[in-house]
């Protein structure tokens, strides 16, 4: 049995539509199924049960597991960049994963995580995933929180018995239930269609023009590869970046949107809400050698591919991995 936390989410659904493609539906799947288009994500997925997530967490606690697992794939959790009670991200990020690491390690079983490239901070450090973790300094409490697992496992020598992904820009089929957290990719097709335009920060930092803050988009059917090249090479351990190696521009995004929409370009720049300007992340790019010298060797969609696959075959008909493809006529 392979155990998928957050399993109704964004990258948890898609790592349970692949693993269908694989044939396998030995899956328990734990999310809160909180949202409408959660029940959506997994409605055309194959799987064994559906678990409560807190439901699970007294199960791990109590040592009352009650089937036989082979892998954990942890990617439950608050993904909120902007949320700030620090009680909350601890408990829900830090102590959560704590808790299932230590029953998988004890059990003998494959633990993999979802760390994030948020830990990285303002990038001063670089964006290494071979650098000393101590010397990295997140900006928000979001990144904190995934931060303390790293450092955690680090600290009890257990860093290389498992696998933590450093997921950088993650878009694609799924998220619609992220409100504010959703891609731009997605927000971006949603105001074109609204208002033939899409709107992005103005720059606050004078080394970057508005909308050339530069990022790492990930699509998610690259994200699933790399999170499945852990499952299958279970003797990897440590923690790898999950990006492109690519650095993209906010305006490069919004200039795909519009190309597989086949609209006219037109970008608005919008100021940035004092409340984020300080954490705000003005370049991120994932080194990946580390996770190719372990073996990954699957080519990487480009920005321009991915846009077009997301929006031509999923947005445009607002479906999802695993759903047949029909038009809302």
């Amino acid at each position: 049995m392979i155990i998928v936390t957050g399993g109704a989410g964004c990258i948890g659904s898609a790592i349970v539509w692949a693993l269908n493609k694989r044939g396998i539906s030995e899956i328990i799947l734990v999310d809160g199924v909180d949202h409408p288009e959660k029940k959506k994500n997994i409605a055309v997925l194959n799987y064994f049960a559906l678990e409560d997530k807190e439901v699970f967490l007294d199960q791990i606690k109590n040592l009352k597991i009650p089937w036989s697992v082979d892998a954990i794939i942890h990617l439950g959790g608050c993904s909120s960049t902007i949320e700030k009670d620090e009680k909350f991200l601890t408990s829900t990020n830090f102590n959560y994963t704590k808790y299932l690491a230590t029953y998988a390690l004890n059990k003998g079983i494959r633990f993999i995580y979802a760390s994030s490239a948020a830990t990285y901070g303002s990038g001063e450090s670089g964006f290494s995933d071979k650098v000393d973790l101590k010397t990295l300094k997140p900006l928000n409490p979001y990144g904190h929180s995934k931060h303390k697992f790293d450092l955690w496992a680090q600290e009890q020598g257990v860093l290389d018995q498992v696998a933590g992904l450093k997921y950088f820009n993650v878009f694609g089929p799924g998220e619609y239930h992220k409100k504010e957290m959703q891609s731009m990719v997605r927000r971006g097709f949603l105001q074109v269609l609204d208002s033939g335009k899409i709107r992005l920060f103005k720059s606050h930092n004078p080394e970057y023009a508005d909308g050339d803050q530069q990022r790492d988009f990930l699509y998610i059917k690259d994200a699933i590869e790399m999170t499945l090249f852990f499952l299958d090479n279970p003797k990897i351990g440590g923690v790898f970046n999950a990006g492109t190696g690519v650095v993209r521009t906010w305006n490069d995004l919004a200039k795909a949107v519009f190309k597989a929409m086949d609209r006219k370009i037109s970008i608005e720049y919008i100021n940035m809400p004092p409340s984020i300007r300080d954490q705000f992340q003005y370049r991120t790019c994932a080194k990946i050698d580390k996770i190719r010298k372990a073996g990954y060797s699957q080519p990487i969609t480009s920005l321009e591919e991915a846009t077009t696959d997301y929006i031509q075959n999923y947005l445009i008909f607002n479906k999802r991995l695993g759903e047949s493809r029909v038009s809302f006529g």
